[in-house]
């Protein structure tokens, strides 16, 4: 019999995964991805808060697949899938036969139908958006300490952030730390008390899928970090320079330089392209077994999939454990289809969920329920592990203990210019020293 082909569309969480389980199959196994790194994306925002380098939470995809025989990875993005004739089309034409097919990609921000907001509000999902967003950060302090108008300095200090899930909770109590612990004491014009930090939730409270006590433990523990939270507001309006925000009070125009998005997400693009069926979220709806209602050759894992255990009614959260445990199962099933098994049915087994507010601040909730430091300390433990690479692991414990001592960052690089996509107000030049027979107050010759 040929060798069968299998084909991994994504090298996220699930999908390296996926490939990893399938070391030592009797099947090619070929991962495609737009990126050459997996990229550890929990810990992005220490990357856009100057916390982490970008090379401590990536890791080549080549790398980890180096030594496993039966796969291969190409460097490039897949726009079109005919499932008919089991065959997916990159974007410079090539051609990809599958046996079987392992949908992974991922998810994008989702703007709610606003993506002209975008070129203003960046989401956090790439290495890309991170430094866009720390370039943003940086420049705006350095345009601070020269700012002679008070309202421009207090716009160019003036920080939003959107959405109160762990994506916003963390870039808050990130960019707080950030400004009034690490900054302010580098410029010689900022007091920390300048800097302020917005949260803005529709809904009323921080973090809803926990249970109200750690939400409201991690509300206190912003405004301890002197976040300001914005309950039961809504975006409705982000242009270059501002943001609107409307509720119950009214509206409101907050001037401000920098605004980062993490109000939502949605399937990435091809997966909601896929002629399958899809739930009211776009995601690809699945079988007990991971498959793709109506084609058992065809897997969706991980943020694309609409996966709804027995006796829910609810999908699986975009999470990376959800994602880990099923590229391990897809590849299992893939071995007994090889075997001419059954498939079995996939059972989430909840770990629990976890975010970070700031310095010695988290939330845990699973098996126990922890708030402050050892919750913080568990973290800084589970991500850890996480990671791929012995370097990377001790990169991160590196920065993350030198931080903690010494409260300073050392990844605040700028490699934008100022007044370009890096930050929209350009510096003032600095007029030319004139020369001693130009200047009109030097004595005549």
């Amino acid at each position: 019999m040929a060798t069968r082909d299998v084909v991994i569309i994504g090298g996220g969480f699930g999908g390296l995964e996926a490939a990893k389980s399938l070391d030592g199959v009797d099947a090619r196994v070929t991962l495609v991805d737009r990126e050459n790194h997996h990229l550890f994306q929990p810990l992005l925002y220490q990357v856009a808060t100057a916390s982490l380098a970008p090379g401590s939470i990536a890791m080549p995809i080549r790398s980890v697949l180096a030594r496993q025989k039966n796969a291969s990875v190409i460097l490039g993005e897949v726009v079109g899938a005919d499932l008919d004739a089991r065959r997916v089309t990159l974007r410079d034409g090539t051609e990809l036969r599958y046996d079987w097919l392992i949908v992974a990609c991922g998810a994008q921000t989702s703007y709610f139908g606003h993506d002209e907001w975008a070129a203003h509000a960046p989401g956090l999902k790439d290495l890309r958006d991170a430094i866009r967003i720390r370039e943003r950060v940086l420049l705006c302090f350095e345009a601070a300490e020269r700012a002679r108008d008070e309202a421009e300095r207090k716009r160019l200090l003036t920080f939003v952030v959107v959405g109160g899930g762990p994506t916003g909770v963390e870039m808050a109590g990130a960019i707080s730390e950030l400004g009034r612990q690490v900054l302010a004491g580098d410029f010689r014009n900022i007091a920390p008390t300048d800097v302020r930090v917005m949260l803005v939730e529709l809904a009323d409270r921080v973090l809803t899928p926990f249970e109200p006590d750690l939400s409201a433990a991690a509300a206190r523990q912003l405004r301890e970090l002197d976040v300001e939270l914005r309950f039961g507001t809504r975006i409705t309006h982000v242009e270059r320079g501002a943001v609107l925000l409307e509720d119950s009070r009214g509206s409101e125009r907050i001037e401000t330089e920098v605004v980062v998005w993490g109000a939502g997400v949605e399937p990435a693009s091809l997966a909601r392209a896929l002629d399958v069926p899809h739930d009211r979220r776009g995601r690809v709806r699945v079988d007990a077994s991971c498959a793709v209602l109506g084609r058992p050759e065809v897997f969706a894992i991980g943020d694309v999939a609409g996966f709804i255990p027995e006796g829910s009614e609810e999908a699986l959260p975009g999470v990376a454990p959800v994602a880990l445990q099923q590229g391990r199962f897809v590849a299992e099933q893939i071995r007994r289809d090889l075997r001419r098994l059954p498939r079995k049915t996939f059972r989430y087994r909840d770990k629990g969920i976890m975010a970070t507010i700031g310095r010695s601040r988290a939330v845990v909730q699973g098996s126990v329920k922890l708030t402050g430091l050892l919750a913080w300390l568990a973290w800084c433990f589970v991500h850890v592990l996480y990671l791929i690479g012995f370097r990377n692991r001790f990169i991160v414990m590196f920065n993350w203990f030198w931080s903690y001592v010494t409260f300073k960052r050392g990844a605040r690089l700028i490699t934008a210019r100022p007044g370009t996509d890096g930050h929209p107000t350009p510096m003032p030049p600095t007029p030319p020293t004139p020369r001693a027979s130009e200047d009109p107050a030097a004595p005549p010759a």
